[in-house]
């Protein structure tokens, strides 16, 4: 009987540590009504090198596809 006792402890604290940053997830989601990390900018509203590379490059095939019809 021991055994399963062990057993169950030792999965009981793997469980604990494994959901244990979902826990922490949500009581800081419920703690400032639904902004977990505070006051943060949507995406896509911050500029970024990345983004304006790709909008040029969708912008240049549009034409490339544009002069060709």
């Amino acid at each position: 009987m021991g055994e399963v006792t062990e057993l169950f402890l030792v999965m009981f604290i793997i469980a604990a540590g494994a959901f244990a940053p979902l826990a922490y997830f949500i009581y800081k989601y419920t703690q400032k009504n639904g902004k977990p990390f505070g006051e943060t900018e949507p995406h896509g509203d911050s500029p970024s090198m990345v983004n304006e590379f790709a909008e040029n490059m969708i912008h240049f095939f549009k034409g490339l596809l544009a002069k060709n019809h």
